[in-house]
């Protein structure tokens, strides 16, 4: 204690000025590096060194200072330190002893302790064992049920059991060996599951192929069944309205098969298309399978497409089309219920293909068929196809268009079977008036074609008016209109009376038309032919209206909008002509039979001296004939033939003695022949009265009676008989009495007049006799002739 003063004094004796600073920054708690770095640099650190230990020397001096001041206090706190020191070795020895008393009740405890630790530890390590033992049994019961489903063909539960393993189990099975093996089998079971539904839906493909064909013929036919139910119909309609007793005032029907009556008869398993897609889509690659049914799809389209050229296609044509019909059928099926496995664009690039090969293969087989009926049956059940596709959404115009390109094909092939058959019944015709004896055959024969000449039902036996040509011909048109309306039905045009009306009149222009004409142009037809062949040609005019009528019932064309005058058919107009013609030809063979008669140069002596007392023999044969051809005429013909053929003979008998008068061949003639010819224009003239009233022509032709015909010759007869014949010259007179007669043809024949007989003397004795009052006016006549040409 008594140290710290001395140090002090010294101290406090030793202050500097310099020492006074640096106390004061240490004091102040300022920083000395800058002091203690410069007086380094400067080389003299004793000082500062020095300068220090007394600031350090300063600082010792008042903490003994302090702790002079402070001393009672300290020594008290000393004292209570002592105390405290001693309670601490108190305590220290009650802490001892309470120690070791915890360490004999805790040693027993803490042996218990770790024996329970080491329980716990075991606990957590069977539970742990446990849990993992649970996930590998639960892995492995699923991995086991898992090769169950793939035994049993249970893909999609064995693929979903996978799927469970690998979500769930695959990432916590703690068992290393067991997790390695299930992640290398997992794919191994999902290709060979891939491998299994491919080779089956290889199956399913191959049996939907092998089951198109009886799908399409299945639709095929409900189709055709409505077609019936609609002609039925029509047909009921047809007869309604024959009968008048009103139809359903509907003249087209539309083809109407539910798809629900489809869907429920047309039966086929898409299951294992459905599996199928629904497998692969788990797996992971419905794209894939995708692409590989619509490859396979296309393959065997392409397959289907192909026809084969062993066998004819009319024995084939239905096979080929019901295999198509069956597939796309099958398309729309996959496509409305498999949701987004098909898109619409690949079934409708599949159907074009299709619908441009049909087209193809259509066009190239009607090209080489020959026979309008296998045509037409293919034609048929083309149209059956096209309706059966168009109800499941397929555009089928195309196929359509292609049997429109062939209608003008069928109909010729149509015509030319029809020509043969129209040949065939007029070169077989009897020309004989056909022989009714049951009223079912007047029926079939002559109301079934409107032929009639009255309402009234004949009696029994019945002669018609016609040869049996007529129903013939009749029947071979019905059958034509019948085999074109069946072409053109369900085609494209649904309004088709205008092209069958453009056929019909076709046929009976260029094909009946034409065999008539040449028939009628035939040298070798004789009277009863030309005239059975007329009044078949009006009958067949007739007939025209009931073809027209026929079409339009058969297209549900009301009748009344072909009853119209404007609405008739063209070959009435045509075969009125032929009708002409054919009364021409007959009149041509009735006067060619007149004039073998009637050789006048031959059978009249033009110079003979004795006054005939009647006409000449060949007129009997003339008159005889005559009645002949107007009793068949009037039996057969209609009353205007029946008067063209009057007219025609009588007026070329007129001529044809004009004629003679005129030829170059008579040189001279006198008035004994002139008086001969006068008694048998005289028979011709009671006979054209005669026939003229007896017919009824009388009647209907009041102005132009047969007689008329006759009046030329009749002038030239009663001139040359004339006492006056220069009175010719007379205007009134001859205006009055020769008005036929021609200035140059009178004096022609007046020259060759000569009333002398032509004896061996006779002009030598005549000479010299006062010519007669009627031979110089015939001179006078001829005179004034020649003056006057």
């Amino acid at each position: 204690m008594e140290a710290k003063p001395k140090r002090r004094i010294v101290t406090e004796n030793g202050d500097t000025g310099e020492d006074l600073v640096l106390a004061t920054l240490i004091g102040n708690g300022d920083d000395v590096g800058p002091l203690v770095r410069h007086a380094f640099e400067m080389g003299r650190p004793e000082p500062l060194v020095h300068q220090l230990k007394n600031v350090a020397r300063k600082k010792e001096a008042e903490i003994e200072d302090l702790c002079k001041t402070h001393y009672e206090e300290f020594i008290v706190a000393v004292d209570e330190l002592r105390g405290v020191l001693v309670d601490a070795e108190e305590l220290k020895s009650d802490l001892a002893t309470d120690n070791f008393r915890l360490q004999e009740v805790g040693s027993a405890l803490l042996v218990k302790l770790e024996e329970l630790l080491e329980s716990y530890a075991v606990k957590k390590n069977v539970t742990e064992a446990i849990k993992m033992s649970k996930i590998c049994v639960q892995a492995l019961e699923l991995c086991v049920k898992c090769n169950g489903y793939v035994s049993e063909g249970q893909f999609y539960h064995a693929l979903k059991t996978m799927d469970l393993i690998e979500r769930n189990y695959l990432k916590i099975i703690p068992l290393k060996v067991l997790k390695l093996a299930i992640e290398r089998r997992i794919p191994v079971i999902k290709s060979h599951i891939e491998k299994k539904v491919c080779s089956q839906f290889t199956e399913w493909l191959a049996h939907i192929r092998s089951s198109s064909k009886s799908i399409g013929q299945t639709a095929i036919g409900l189709i055709a069944s409505a077609r019936q139910r609609e002609e039925e119909m029509l047909e009921r309609q047809r007869k309604a309205e024959e009968q008048n007793t009103g139809g359903l005032g509907e003249s087209a029907y539309t083809l109407d098969v539910e798809d629900s009556e489809q869907d429920s008869v047309l039966k086929f398993d898409l299951t294992p298309l459905y599996r199928a897609y629904h497998i692969h889509t788990i797996l992971g690659v419905p794209e894939r399978f995708r692409d590989y049914y619509y490859s396979n799809r296309q393959l065997q389209l392409d397959s289907d497409l192909e026809i084969s050229y062993g066998q004819p296609f009319v024995e084939s044509y239905q096979t080929f089309l019901a295999q198509i019909a069956g597939y796309f059928i099958v398309e729309d099926r996959v496509i409305r219920t498999a949701g987004d496995f098909l898109l619409a664009d690949q079934v409708e690039t599949m159907w074009e293909t299709a619908i441009a090969k049909i087209v193809l293969v259509l066009e190239n087989q009607f090209a080489r068929m020959d026979s309008p009926t296998h045509l037409l049956l293919v034609k048929d059940y083309v149209t059956l196809l096209g309706a059966t596709l168009r109800q499941y959404g397929y555009e089928v115009g195309p196929v359509l268009d292609a049997l429109d390109k062939s209608r003008d094909k069928y109909h010729e092939l149509l015509l030319e079977e029809c020509r043969k058959q129209i040949v065939t019944a007029i070169s077989e015709d009897s020309y004989q008036q056909m022989v009714i004896r049951k009223e079912a055959d007047y029926e079939n024969n002559v109301l079934s074609f409107n032929l009639q000449t009255s309402e009234i039902m004949p009696a029994f036996t019945y002669i018609a008016p016609f040869s049996s040509m007529v129903p013939d011909v009749c029947r071979i048109i019905r059958s034509y209109i019948k085999g074109s309306v069946d072409y053109l039905s369900y085609g494209v045009n649904t309004n088709f009376f205008s092209v069958l009306r453009k056929y019909l009149d076709k046929i009976l222009i260029d094909v009946l038309n034409e065999v008539i004409l040449e028939t009628i142009n035939n040298n070798s037809i004789g009277v009863a032919q030309a005239m059975q062949i007329a009044a078949n040609i009006s009958f067949l005019e007739k007939a025209c209206d009931y073809f027209l009528r026929h079409a339009a019932q058969l297209c549900g064309i009301p009748s009344r909008s072909v009853e119209k005058p404007q609405a008739s058919l063209a070959a009435k107009v045509v075969l009125k002509t032929s009708r002409d013609e054919a009364y021409h030809a007959l009149l041509n063979v009735v006067n060619t039979k007149l004039d073998e008669f009637m050789k006048l140069p031959e059978n009249i002596n033009w110079i003979t001296e004795e006054m005939p007392q009647g006409p000449h023999e060949y007129m009997n044969e003339v008159v005889i004939y005559l009645e002949t051809v107007m009793s068949t005429a009037q039996q057969i013909l209609p009353t205007d033939a029946l008067y063209k053929v009057g007219v025609g003979a009588i007026e070329h008998i007129s001529n044809s003695i004009v004629s003679t008068f005129l030829s170059d061949s008579l040189k001279r003639f006198n008035a004994n022949a002139v008086s001969a010819i006068n008694h048998d224009l005289r028979v011709i003239e009671n006979f054209a009265d005669e026939r003229y009233h007896s017919t009824g022509l009388d009647e209907v032709y009041k102005e132009g009676s047969f007689r008329s015909y006759l009046v030329e010759v009749r002038q030239l007869i009663n001139l040359l008989s004339s006492s006056q014949p220069e009175n010719f010259m007379n205007p009134v007179i001859r205006e009055r009495n020769y008005n036929t007669l021609d200035y140059k043809k009178v004096a022609t024949i007046c020259d060759k007049f000569k009333d002398s007989p032509d004896g061996i003397f006779g002009s030598l004795a005549n000479r010299n006799t006062k010519l007669t009052a009627k031979k110089k006016s015939m001179d006078m006549l001829k005179k004034r002739l020649k003056e006057f040409n």
